[in-house]
């Protein structure tokens, strides 16, 4: 591990080596960084973050870049986020709050995200199976059709009109109550293991209306699985092409991979300030071993139901991509509270 200021130095190189793409060397550290000390100082703890695999030297000149190793380092000894502008901040605020509903939401959500960070960005789709019922009603529309109104523990409500058998308003009444009182407080995706209990409890007579409501429910569960991806920014990546060593084809065809994408984004955790990062080879998608992704997660009623992010070059501004993904990630999660 490199000593307080050899973590200094480490923050100048990855800093100066974003904003100009140039090897950093001793003497432009010390010409553009408070460090006190002389320029053979510097050279000396550049040497041990070389030794210890933090830096490289790309060809014979003098500067050096940081490797992925050394930009987990840095990602990892973040102290504080590139805080946004009020401006910025106004803009995601008001962009988002226009929104005409779920869909809309995300598609302002990804071209914000994009916008700000000038990244590809990436936002899934929800799943209400990760949500609690709060509880559910059934609203007779005719003799053969029901108003199922699912309302979750997020305060959000979700309704689609079912096809059922003929039945009573006191038949009705009774699968709702059995209904509610095997899934109230309980995770949607708990339907399955419920569904056999329910049927049991309201009797052969009414098992086919409570049949019909448990398919209706799973139906909702099915439209909003997050095996869906919203894109944005795709031209922002291509714009950074230089910073690839080969073809962005790679990257873009990994990301037209749902659910490769998918399974990468489920797999981070989010330790750092609600956000976590992957950088380069920590990429378990081959595709992407020459490109870093910021992921966060937003969330309905405190629980987390999708994630969304930026996929860029290693050789971005982690601070800044951070905060963004994580001021987008509060405001959506704001969307669903209201």
């Amino acid at each position: 591990m490199p000593t307080e200021r050899g973590l200094k130095v480490l923050q100048a190189i990855v800093e100066d080596y974003v904003s100009t793409r140039e090897p950093v060397g001793s003497k432009t550290i010390v010409d553009n960084h408070s460090f006190g000390v002389s320029a053979a100082t510097i050279r000396n703890d550049m040497a041990q973050l070389e030794e210890e695999e933090l830096i490289a030297a790309p060809h014979t000149s003098a500067g050096r870049i940081p490797t992925d190793k050394g930009y987990r380092v840095f990602v990892d000894n973040i102290q504080r986020l590139s805080g946004l502008t009020e401006v910025q901040k106004r803009a995601i605020h008001s962009f988002l709050d226009t929104s005409a509903d779920l869909e809309d939401a995300l598609d302002r959500s990804v071209r914000i995200l994009a916008q700000l960070t000038q990244q590809l960005a990436i936002v899934q789709y929800p799943s209400l199976g990760r949500l609690q019922v709060r509880h559910i009603e059934l609203v007779a529309e005719s003799e053969t059709h029901v108003l199922l109104i699912l309302i979750l523990d997020s305060g959000r409500i979700y309704q689609r009109v079912i096809e059922t058998p003929r039945c009573e308003p006191e038949s009705l009444a009774q699968v709702r109550a059995v209904v509610n009182r095997f899934l109230m407080g309980q995770l949607l995706t708990s339907l399955d293991a419920n569904r056999a209990a329910v049927v049991e409890v309201v009797g052969p007579e009414m098992a086919p209306l409570a049949v019909a409501v448990l398919d209706g429910l799973a139906g909702l569960v099915d439209d909003t699985r997050t095996e869906r991806l919203v894109v944005a920014g795709t031209a922002n990546l291509i714009r950074r092409g230089n910073d690839f060593t080969g073809s962005v084809s790679p990257i873009l065809e990994a990301i037209e991979e749902h659910v490769v994408m998918l399974r990468l984004m489920s797999e981070m955790e989010a330790p750092h300030r609600g956000v976590s990062v992957r950088i380069g080879h920590e990429n378990t998608v081959s595709g992407l071993v020459e490109a870093s992704v910021v992921a966060g997660g937003y969330e309905a009623g405190n629980t987390e139901v999708a994630k969304l992010g930026v996929v860029g070059p290693i050789r971005m501004e982690y601070s800044r991509n951070m905060a963004a993904v994580r001021a987008v990630a509060i405001y959506l999660s704001r969307l669903f509270e209201d």
